[in-house]
């Protein structure tokens, strides 16, 4: 959609739309509960921090969009989790 490409996948209005994309949900259903996973894992290795990379072509929607919701929903489950955009505000 022409009018969302100035905004990121932090912006409601782009978040809404690629989270409302058929299979977005699904992906996430699956992929959290595998992330958590390996986090339980890490942490009675007794490892400190996990480091998770989720791309897209531009970096600008999609894949802010799906690694914010991915960082909210492991902090749902009591993880600190936090978002970090390489690509974010390099266009």
């Amino acid at each position: 959609m022409p009018e969302l490409r100035p905004h990121t996948g932090r912006d409601a209005d782009v978040a809404d739309y690629v989270l409302g994309r058929p299979g977005a949900t699904e992906f996430l259903d699956q992929f959290v509960p595998l992330l958590s996973g390996v986090a339980e894992g890490y942490l009675r290795e007794g490892k400190r921090f996990m480091r998770v990379a989720v791309g897209c072509t531009g970096g600008k929607h999609r894949s802010v969009a799906m690694s914010e919701e991915v960082a909210r929903r492991m902090q749902e489950q009591g993880y600190v989790a936090r978002a970090l955009h390489r690509d974010l505000g390099r266009e």
